[in-house]
């Protein structure tokens, strides 16, 4: 299978050499990673400017996309982080997004919002996947009608199906007239959103058992009495072996009352069958301090998705508490291990999205990006890297999230 990296002439960069592009294509998958709005130099452009630098960012993943033979009309999906402090209006932002998209594009979106990006002035970072046929020729796809799932504006969809592919945004407890659903009870709002997902899937002929990555994004701390009792209202909805999955704590979601968003990923045959998967769990790595079904890594016809790694114990506690620089290189190996388990390396590696514990500090991203960038051939994947105040366990300070694809 070939594969195409880009770094275009003049692109933004970081201040310090790694060996990540900003995009990957392997087959009729591209994967960007986080575009912002820098400089060739890493200085930040428009400081503190949502609507310019979103412009902006999104001019660069055109540009990546032309670079790779796509564009902005092949986006099956996208992921938005975004400062808010709350006074952003969430679908203010995605109207500033949705500005950029040429007519045509109706790709599933995921919007996330943080209290600050890696840089002082940083306000945006977007990443996503588009696919195109490897002939250059535009896939069909299919959208999910929105009656019963979490309202958006246009042009974005609840879900999308491209080939065996299927993405759904993140769902909210929100109905369809913008009503928040439970509002602060985050278990009986993950079952209205678990509910929401499976009404997805079914309209595209899939169900949950199909679904090979999910992302948890709640409105919590890193106290384990936020994370699992939503966890395990999650988890029932999954039979063993269940997908590969990221749980990750913010601070607030943009809508009062909404603590929980859930988005998707599935895979089904375009004649409707399931397909076969491996599952990864191996002896050697971390376990959550509940049973949960969720496996370390799943293959499914030459994709692979890895749940985001981290650096715990089998009992669920943070191995070598506050040191970033051990836990990265922790949560790496754990990584390989995977891959190793299901056929693949490091250079298999399209995409990756790392939170850590940090601030707009340069120090906080450069020295976990300086590790992560290390285990990797140059050229290497594409990379988004996010900071939030904690994560899901106490004194865990970074989970890495990765997608790959290998030769079938």
């Amino acid at each position: 299978m070939s594969r195409r990296y880009s770094w275009p002439e003049g692109h933004w960069n970081w201040p310090i050499g790694v060996t990540h592009k900003h995009g990957v294509r392997t087959g009729q998958m591209v994967w960007v990673g986080g575009q912002v709005d820098l400089t060739s130099d890493g200085v930040v452009r428009n400081g503190g400017d949502l609507a310019a630098q979103t412009e902006n960012a999104m001019r660069n993943f055109a540009i990546v996309l032309e670079d790779l033979g796509a564009e902005l009309r092949d986006l099956v999906k996208l992921l938005c982080f975004y400062v808010n402090d709350g006074s952003v209006d969430e679908d203010a932002f995605l109207a500033m997004v949705a500005v950029c998209l040429p007519e045509g594009s109706r790709p599933a979106v995921t919007a996330v919002p943080v209290p600050c990006l890696a840089y002082p002035g940083l306000a945006v970072e977007i990443e996503g996947v588009a696919m195109r046929g490897e002939d250059g020729s535009p896939l069909a796809r299919q959208h999910a009608p929105a009656d019963g799932l979490s309202p958006l504006p246009d042009p974005f969809v609840q879900a999308v199906r491209c080939g065996k592919m299927i993405f759904v945004s993140a769902q909210a407890p929100v109905d369809g007239d913008g009503a928040v659903l439970h509002g602060g009870d985050m278990v009986a709002q993950s079952n209205d959103v678990m509910a929401q997902v499976g009404r997805a899937l079914a309209h595209f002929g899939a169900d949950f058992g199909d679904v090979v990555k999910q992302n948890r994004w709640y409105a919590g701390t890193d106290a384990l009495d936020d994370f699992e009792p939503a966890a395990l209202a999650c988890a029932a909805h999954y039979a063993e072996p269940g997908p590969a999955a990221t749980g990750i704590p913010l601070p607030r979601h943009a809508r009062d009352g909404v603590r929980i968003k859930i988005d998707a990923v599935a895979m089904l045959a375009e004649d409707g069958s399931r397909l076969e998967r491996r599952h990864a769990w191996p002896d050697s790595l971390w376990d959550w301090h509940v049973h949960l079904p969720y496996k370390h890594g799943l293959e499914c016809a030459g994709m692979i998705f890895l749940g985001g790694q981290v650096s715990l114990n089998k009992k669920g506690e943070a191995v070598n508490p506050g040191d970033l620089d051990a836990q990265t290189h922790q949560a790496m190996q754990h990584i390989g291990t995977i891959l190793r388990t299901l056929g693949a390396d490091y250079d298999d590696v399209c995409k990756v999205m790392t939170v850590y514990e940090g601030g707009d500090a340069y120090d906080d991203l450069h020295g976990n990006l300086a590790i992560r960038s290390s285990y990797y051939s140059d050229p290497g994947p594409a990379t988004t890297g996010v900071p939030l105040p904690v994560l899901a366990y106490p004194n865990m300070q970074i989970e890495i999230d990765i997608y790959a694809m290998k030769d079938t």
